[in-house]
């Protein structure tokens, strides 16, 4: 190079760049701030190199000078001014990356890019300048200046040494994250090389290849990425963006009047919100990819530089040489970029979704009741499983939106000057193949919210034998899922990429024959077409993912802008007067009981006083704080104590006292860890009564200022209502010196009130002391008069209807007089000095009190059989048909463009080629027989397969599921089985077929490739096997990681779903008891805990990514190395194909690995789908042939011979040994306190749990003889927890469809619900919500009444059932029952005594054994238990 061109360009280039960086460099460091770094070895050294180099730098100058003056031959002016200003520019360069070394020490820059890229530039050039200087010395050894010679040699050193210093990272800043935390992420202590190669991970990966990685081996989340930092963000924003929609421009008063009917509400925009939340940091993503798209294009414009270079044989050496370091070069920055850009689109997204969940839990916990009716749990968790993810995978394609048509634009140009106007056929027909999306998300929704309700209901669908009916159900939704999938299908077999080419080509030759196909058009336009196939394939997926997207976000939008409550309705403070339709000053420490009929508004007036109804006018205003007890108790999945604690401050003593107090004590030595024993979901191991008093207890434990207590006492005992309401409720009671609201139906308590307000349709109607309300003769002493004389004490429930919750206009006002002198009840209780039965004594051995089994993390690799189970789900036949047309396709293809390149070497005449029209025809056959095997073979057999599998392995598992006994769902969270429905079975749908797909497809390409560079450049033979093995080597010890963290990502996942499940479940009482913050910390925690796992799976795919495309890039590099050292014996044609094969093989090569590492983590859905064919199942559903008469039980007979059972094998028997005989027609009644064993009796019935000894015989048949379904479709049963699913009303009473008309009507005119039907709009077909939101307990309990009435068995067992209701329903249901079926044998486990007391016997049970068995009128004259109880209830 000349002196001039050393002297500017070399010197200028890097100078020219730091100029630029620096500014925007400097801007970003002072807005970024990480922490101080105290002066280290490292920085000093950087320091003094940059201090030397610009010392060196002056040293040079002043000897200029110095020449000058002593100098004998002055140099031309140019010469020595143009090296000054030079050598002045870079000293003022190297005081700038002094100081820029400085300032990034103290904003806690721990490793800079900037200066890295400046050092390296430096170097380069003066590499350049450096080969100068050698071969300068070599030739004229005269001319040399010793001086200037050493100080470029001491300058060249240190640049070396600035080079090196600025690899390596500096220590973390003082107070930052990672010194404090235990196991930080290294990411940000990573040198720059380290982070742009990945290898920051690579300890990780060493550790998972030696022994699967377990959950103390991930990273804390960087903060950045965590939950307290991205939420509040999206929160603030959104909320911002609310205001601002909401607020609107002003307008006059009467503009409104006239505009209010045309201009719609503008909607505040989700979409915005998230684009100023996210878009900054996902901007740098689009520069990335920019980028890369630039460079896509340069490996097909080397390759025209190289054939030309073949051709050419006058070209020198060097310049092949020269290209194959470019095309290396190029192809490692476009990886090193193209990962980058992946990096932080995956991150992006990570975010995106930790947010999404964080915004939806937290709007969850505010949502008013209105609003939240309209949505339906599964709805509401989809937004956090489903649409959260949706977002995370569409930003990693959303660049593609105009990178695609950028690339598409590009490559067209390129083709255009290649190929001219024959360009159009091949776009026309790519045009015409992109393949077509369909979407198949509503069925999708309304599948899994009919399994979320199944298992919701499981017990009831088992009790009445109903599994087959909802089994269909099912099969009929998925069934409408697959033909979907299947139509996709078709469309998608229809699309492939031979006839591109081959159209192009054909075109081009036949236009004119003067056109010549010569090797660089050809294949230059091969490797063009390759490129445009990826935006092509890709763009249709993006469209449609958007699509979904902004369904999403729509659904998402709709969701964050339900109303809320009003956080202004209660007040919490003392005010003054004001009256309306209810107005109440209750005075502090007093008792107010509420009492009327089922829908009088009682529940909807504790509801007003939490603030979680509309208030439409008034004022309501509460003093202190708030305890509430709701209707139907809401129980957390923990232990009984964190139950109980709830989130408090541990107190054993008082702790104690408030078990004793709430009649926990007997239950805690019945359970199996005392009162560590786990608590399934929603309570499932745990009675009605005893639900209820925990939830008493949490309220006790709490001690707060006032009480709001929904019925409390409606599913216990009697005698243990009296218990609870003498020591905890009572004028005597711990809560003595509180304010207590009490809505009961326990006559009983009422003198014991200080104030009673009836409520009758909203209004309170009369309050008062009892004895004033007893002296002014109003409805409440009709009310006490018409009841007293059927019971004195009916503890019992009801619900509130929801029609009144609406429509009233609550205007409350409570007043709480005086001081508030609630006088910690804690002190007193020490004082009572009261010996603790210390409980924790009983905590035998936690792993007892274990329940819910969590999701384990299976570990290794993923075994042959479930490989093989897939296949077999295929079809062994289909699928090696499949693999057959693929390999025929394969080799067709290979063999197809082979064949071009022997048409492009053949010889030109006259300015064309004689054998173009037979090549041309041969091209064409192959190009069609490849479609037609693709198009009919390959692709429809693959995916038709794939959905056979789909349908097989999804009605597997759900008839596997449906088969497991009880005790499998109180241990598997249902978070866990909706998981397997919704996550594991969409992978097996969409995401299966298509990795096969492209692994196949992966695999052939690269041993193309490789066969293909092996016939044009055999010396790379020596090189294959070398890479081969370094990939395969890469690939396992990938792979080692990747799934296990696959895993582990996995059953985190579950946990997020469980507890938000149970959030939603239990919002009113965390409100009440204003626990929003503790369960949002917690659902933050879990979703941290997911991303723990999904950050690094996404760090090793990048880190595998960059390996393996480096293995690409040298194969690459030596299939065109090889070409120009074997340039005399090449043809054109040959070397082209080579090339062309090689330019592809790094993209084949990554996704091998890809797709091999993807089959392998989602093969993983295969195997956990199948889990549950291994677990254990309840006996036959049927027995073939059936050896029942039809009419059996003909009788009603039931005798119990020896009768065991226990739940659990590791458990103690809940029964012991009952014998009795009960003829047909007599009614039985049961009873013992909670946990006696009254349920269990019923449970081993319906061989719900199977007997541990004896026998049950029903008409002389033993029961544990005959299918399942057999003997539950011949008894009846009206179960404790009214279950409702969504569907029709005749759905409910009737899905077999096995009744007329007429008798469901019968049945519903009986059980008294014919009037309300016949008042809905669609009678029989009225729309039931999930869970039968829209029904109010008492009509779901009389729904219960109706099916029995439908079936008409002769054997009738109740259960509790009108727990629910108030007494009017009570004795309908009761008057009902004694009619119709009067000549059934009926066993009743009753709470309330006064309705047994007329049968014909009653079965007293005590710890599972049978204490009394005989009429009621002889038990009590007994003075037994029976007789202890009955005075409890005062019935004697």
């Amino acid at each position: 190079f000349t002196q001039c061109f050393h002297n500017t360009v070399l010197v200028w280039l890097p100078c020219l760049y730091l100029w630029i960086c620096a500014p925007i460099y400097l801007i970003y460091l002072r807005s970024h701030n990480q922490g101080y770094i105290c002066m280290s070895l490292l920085n000093k050294a950087k320091t003094a190199v940059s201090l030397l180099l610009w010392i060196i730098c002056w040293a040079d100058v002043f000897y200029s000078f110095w020449e000058r003056s002593h100098g004998s031959s002055v140099p031309a002016p140019v010469l020595l001014v143009s090296p000054t200003l030079n050598i002045c520019m870079f000293c003022i360069m190297c005081l700038l990356a002094t100081f820029i070394v400085q300032y990034e020490r103290m904003k806690g820059v721990q490793s800079s890019g900037v200066m890295l890229i400046y050092w390296l530039l430096a170097t380069l050039c003066a590499i350049v300048t450096f080969r100068s200087k050698i071969l300068q010395a070599l030739d004229q050894l005269s001319t040399v200046c010793v001086w200037r010679y050493t100080t470029f040699f001491i300058y060249f050193t240190l640049l070396l040494i600035a080079l090196f210093l600025s690899c390596l990272p500096d220590r973390p800043p003082l107070f930052s994250q990672a010194v404090k935390d235990p196991n930080p992420c290294p990411e940000h202590g990573a040198s720059f090389l380290s982070k742009i190669t990945f290898w920051w991970i690579s300890r990780m990966m060493v550790i998972g290849y030696k022994r699967p990685l377990e959950e103390k081996d991930l990273w804390s989340l960087n903060l950045d990425d965590r939950s307290q930092n991205v939420v509040p963000q999206l929160v603030h924003r959104w909320n911002t963006e609310c205001q601002k929609t909401k607020q609107g421009p002003a307008v006059e008063e009467s503009e409104i009047l006239l505009t209010k009917t045309q201009q719609k509400a503008k909607e505040p925009s989700l979409f915005w919100v998230l684009c100023l939340t996210f878009g900054p940091y996902f901007l740098i993503s689009c520069l990335y990819k920019f980028i890369q798209d630039i460079l896509m294009f340069v490996g097909p414009e080397i390759l025209r530089l190289l054939i030309s270079f073949v051709n050419n044989s006058n070209a020198p050496s060097w310049h092949g040489f020269f290209y194959t370091a470019l095309l290396f070069v190029c192809t490692c920055v476009q990886s090193l970029v193209l990962q980058r850009y992946f990096h932080v689109c995956f991150v992006t997204g990570m975010r995106l979704r930790t947010a999404i969940i964080g915004a939806v839990y937290r709007k969850a916990l505010v949502i008013s009741s209105a609003a939240r009716r309209t949505s339906t749990v599964g709805e509401i968790v989809n937004l956090m499983s489903v649409d959260a993810q949706r977002f995370m995978d569409l930003i990693t394609y959303i660049n593609m939106i105009w990178s695609a048509p950028l690339q598409v634009v590009l490559a067209l140009y390129f083709l255009w000057q290649n190929l001219g106007a024959s360009v159009l056929a091949g776009v026309a027909v790519m045009i015409l193949l992109v393949p077509v999306n369909v979407a198949q998300m509503k069925s999708k929704d309304n599948r899994i919210k009919l399994m979320n309700e199944m298992l919701n209901g499981i017990k009831v669908l088992k009790l009445y034998a109903w599994e087959l009916a909802f089994k269909d159900k099912v099969a009929g939704i998925r069934e409408s899922e697959l033909q979907v999938l299947k139509k996709a299908a078709y469309l998608g077999a229809v699309s492939t990429f031979t006839w591109v080419a081959l159209s192009t080509f054909a075109v081009y030759v036949l236009v004119d024959e003067h056109n010549v196909l010569d090797a660089e058009k050809a294949f230059v336009s091969l490797a063009l077409f390759n490129i445009l196939r990826f935006p092509l394939n890709m763009l249709p997926m993006v469209i449609s993912s958007m699509v979904q997207a902004s369904v999403s976000l729509k659904r998402l939008r709709v969701f964050l802008s339900h109303e809320e409550l009003q956080e202004d309705s209660v007040e919490h403070k003392v005010i003054a007067g004001c009256e309306s339709l209810l107005n109440v000053c209750i005075p502090e420490g007093s008792l107010v009981a509420v009492v009327g009929h089922v829908g009088s508004g009682k529940s909807s007036l504790l509801s007003a006083l939490l603030g979680e109804m509309d208030k439409l006018e008034g004022t309501v205003a509460i003093k202190g704080s708030v305890a509430y007890v709701p209707q139907q108790a809401w129980i957390q999945n923990s232990t009984l104590k964190g139950n109980i604690i709830f989130g408090q401050e541990r107190k054993e003593a008082w702790y104690q006292h408030v078990v004793e107090a709430c009649a926990l004590q007997p239950d805690l030595e019945i359970l199996p860890a005392g009162d560590e024993t786990e608590i399934g979901e929603k309570g499932v191991n745990l009675s009605g009564g005893q639900k209820q008093r925990v939830s008493l207890a949490r309220a006790v434990y709490c001690d707060r200022a006032i009480y709001l207590l929904d019925d409390p006492l409606s599913a216990v005992d009697a005698h243990v209502g009296k218990h609870i309401f003498d020591q905890v409720i009572g004028p005597q009671g711990l809560l003595k010196d509180k304010t207590r609201v009490l809505v009961t139906h326990g006559l009983s308590y009422l003198p014991q009130a200080d104030l009673i307000l009836v409520m009758v349709e909203g209004e309170i109607t009369e309050m008062g002391s009892y004895q004033q309300l007893m002296a002014t003769e109003g409805a409440f002493s009709e009310f006490l008069r018409t009841y007293a004389a059927v019971d004195q004490t009916q503890n019992n429930g009801k619900k509130h209807c929801s029609v009144y919750s609406t429509t009233i206009t609550v205007l409350i006002y409570i007043l709480t007089v005086g001081s508030s002198s609630a006088i910690n009840s804690v002190s007193k209780l020490s004082q009572t000095g009261k010996e603790d039965k210390d409980l924790s004594q009983k905590a035998k051995n936690p792993g007892v009190g274990k329940l819910t089994e969590a999701d384990k993390a299976s570990t290794g690799q993923v075994k042959l059989s479930v490989f093989w189970a897939y296949l077999k789900a295929i079809g062994v036949l289909l699928s090696f048909i499949s693999l057959l047309l693929f390999i025929t396709h394969h080799g067709l293809s290979l063999f197809s463009n082979y064949w071009l390149s022997l048409w492009t070497d053949d010889p030109v005449i006259n300015g064309t080629q004689p054998t173009r029209m037979m090549r041309l025809g041969v091209y064409g056959a192959l190009g069609f027989s490849q479609g037609e095997e693709v198009v009919f073979g390959f692709s429809l057999s693959m995916s038709i397969g794939g959905i056979l599998a789909s349908r097989y392995l999804h009605q597997s598992m759900l008839y596997d599921v449906l088969r497991s006994p009880m005790s499998f769902f109180e241990r598997t969270p249902s978070g866990n089985l909706v998981n397997r429905f919704s996550k594991e079975i969409d992978t097996i749908d969409t995401v299966i077929p298509q990795i096969f797909k492209m692994f196949l497809g992966s695999m052939f390409n690269v041993l193309g490739a490789c066969v293909v560079i092996l016939i044009a450049t055999p010396l790379v033979a020596v090189v294959i096997p070398f890479l081969g093995l370094l990939y395969f080597f890469v690939q396992r010890f990938y792979v080692a990681s990747s799934r296990q963290l696959k895993r582990l990502e996995s059953v985190s996942r579950s946990p997020i779903y469980t507890h938000f499940n149970e959030t939603l479940l239990g919002t009113s009482v965390i409100r009440a008891f204003g626990e929003q913050e503790r369960f949002i910390c917690n659902s933050d925690q879990r979703v941290d805990h997911n991303q723990k796992a999904y950050f690094p799976s996404i760090v090793a795919n990048r880190w595998l990514a960059i390996r393996l495309e480096f293995v690409g890039n040298c194969i690459v590099s030596f299939a065109a190395l090889f070409a120009v050292i074997a340039r005399e014996s090449l043809s054109p044609g040959i070397m082209g194909l080579s090339i062309s094969y090689a330019l592809q093989l790094t993209t084949s090569l990554t996704w091998l690995v890809r797709m091999s590492s993807d089959m392998e983590t989602n093969i993983v859905a295969v195997e956990k789908v199948k889990e549950y064919s291994d677990t254990e199942k309840e006996a036959e559903w049927k027995h073939e042939p059936s050896s029942l008469p039809s009419g059996w039980p003909t009788e009603g007979q039931i005798e119990l011979r020896g009768f065991c059972l226990r739940y659990r094998h590791d458990l103690d028997l809940a029964i012991r040994n009952i014998n009795i005989t009960i003829s047909g027609g007599e009614k039985v009644g049961i009873v013992g306190r909670t946990g006696a064993g009254k349920s269990s009796l019923t449970l081993g019935l319906f061989r719900i749990i199977e007997r541990a000894e004896g026998h049950i015989f029903i008409d002389g048949v033993d029961i544990a003889q005959l299918g399942l379904h057999e003997l539950r479709s011949r008894i009846t049963i009206i179960p404790q927890d009214p279950v409702v699913f969504s569907g029709s009303l005749r759905m409910n009473l009737d899905p077999f469809d096995s009744y007329s008309d007429d008798e469901v009507w019968r049945a519903l005119e009986f059980s008294h619900l014919k009037n309300f039907v016949s008042s809905l709009p669609d009678k029989l077909n009225h729309e039931c919500s999930e869970g039968g939101e829209n029904l109010s307990v008492g009509q779901r309990q009389l729904l219960c009444l109706a099916r029995a009435l439908l079936r008409k068995t002769k054997i009738l067992v109740l259960d509790e059932a009108t727990a629910a209701v108030d007494m009017e329903t009570d004795n309908l249901i009761q008057s009902t029952i004694r009619s119709q079926f009067e000549d059934c044998t009926i066993l009743t486990i009753a709470h309330r005594l006064n309705t047994i007391m007329d049968y014909t016997r009653v079965l007293v049970l005590e710890k599972g054994e049978i204490a009394e068995f005989d009429s009621p009128s002889n038990l009590i004259s007994q003075r037994g238990a029976f007789y202890k109880m009955a005075k409890d209830a005062g019935l004697v």
